[in-house]
């Protein structure tokens, strides 16, 4: 498999995500948020990993748009949980500057593909 910016940032984001909600629990942070923010935060790597295998730009595409849903559900649990004061500020926004940089790298891939299939 060729060496993918995009799926290694990924990598690193569920991990760093990974992490902090390992540091919440032992903090006793409500685990049904920690839960959720885990959930999405790893699923954003495992769909664009599962694109690198798609069956065609289309399924390509579709994967990395769910990919780019769970990027997104990211930023709505961690801006719950730094409301709540549930997240250290630091660890807050290192996540969001993660979640904002494959966002941004997920929509330019998706808009690339797109302008490739209309050609």
């Amino acid at each position: 498999m060729k060496p993918s910016p995009l799926r290694d940032k990924s990598a690193s984001f569920a991990k760093s995500i990974i992490l902090a909600t390992r540091a919440m629990r032992e903090n006793h942070i409500e685990s049904a948020l920690t839960n959720q923010l885990l959930r999405c935060g790893t699923s954003v790597g495992a769909n664009i990993h599962e694109a690198q295998f798609a069956q065609g730009g289309r399924d390509f595409v579709a994967k990395l748009d769910i990919s780019l849903k769970e990027c997104n559900e990211c930023e709505y649990w961690l801006n719950l949980l730094k409301e709540t004061d549930s997240i250290a500020e630091s660890d807050y926004k290192d996540l969001m500057n993660q979640c904002t940089e494959l966002r941004r790298m997920l929509l330019s891939s998706i808009n690339t593909m797109k302008s490739k299939d209309s050609q």
